[in-house]
């Protein structure tokens, strides 16, 4: 008999237990890797061809960057994997680990997002003030500012221990591809398949606007962000109301 793994069967035994609360968690967790991918599109295509949250990329370009002895763009890599180091960092010190007794959504991780919005009204700011064409330097502040933001989200992500990423996303590809290959119900993993639709969508919405319509680019960062606090205060009242109801019915 094929066991799943402990992430899968702790995601699908929660779902089952508050299916509402977890199917908000797993949007959530789609604007937010919307976010990510339009970040990513907007460093690629204005900062010269560096990411900002997919590190394999940018591991991958910095070998490249060094073979051909490009100076500049071995900064601007070395730059945007620093930052996304340290903003990981930070959100790993803000969220700490999962916890058995954790809500679906913890208050660390609402925390945590509080700070990486702050990063990205910086980064909008900065574009909208000093732009992204005016010089390096401006450059390098907004694939900074991009990378310890979207650092910050990959280590909240992790206090969920359910598998949800919302950056670095081959993982949940190959899970997504080996849980249906497996002959199990795509239903039981929801949110690998969301969290790969925002990530595409925010690309191609994020080079879109990078392309025809820059200023409106961090934009989509913004929304994001902002959509995911709000669902991170509805996660919050609800989990208050069930806790209260629990209490009420000698439950807890």
């Amino acid at each position: 008999m094929t066991t799943s793994p402990p992430s899968q069967r702790f995601a699908v035994d929660t779902f089952r237990e508050f299916p509402l609360l977890i199917r908000v968690r797993n949007i959530a967790a789609m604007v937010l890797a919307a976010a990510s991918g339009a970040t990513d599109a907007i460093g690629y295509l204005t900062m010269g061809h560096v990411f900002t949250s997919a590190m394999t990329g940018n591991l991958v370009l910095l070998g490249i960057s060094i073979a051909h002895r490009d100076g500049q763009r071995v900064g601007r890599v070395a730059v945007s994997l620093f930052c996304f180091v340290a903003g990981t960092a930070l959100g790993a010190r803000m969220v700490r680990s999962p916890k058995p007794d954790d809500p679906v959504w913890p208050s660390a991780i609402t925390r945590a997002l509080a700070v990486e919005a702050l990063a990205f009204v910086v980064y909008a700011t900065c574009w909208w003030t000093i732009g992204v064409n005016h010089s390096v330097y401006a450059k390098a502040a907004l694939l900074g500012l991009g990378a310890i933001a979207l650092g910050i989200q990959s280590a909240s992500m992790q206090r969920f221990g359910a598998g949800l990423n919302t950056t670095f996303l081959s993982g949940s590809l190959t899970a997504l591809v080996g849980w249906v290959a497996t002959g199990h119900r795509l239903r039981d993993i929801p949110h690998h398949p969301l969290v790969l639709a925002g990530l595409l969508f925010g690309a191609i919405s994020g080079a879109l606007l990078a392309l025809h319509a820059p200023t409106f680019a961090p934009v989509i960062q913004l929304l994001a962000v902002t959509a995911a606090l709000c669902a991170a205060g509805w996660q919050a009242y609800a989990w208050r109301r069930i806790s209260k109801d629990n209490r009420a019915s000698g439950a807890v």
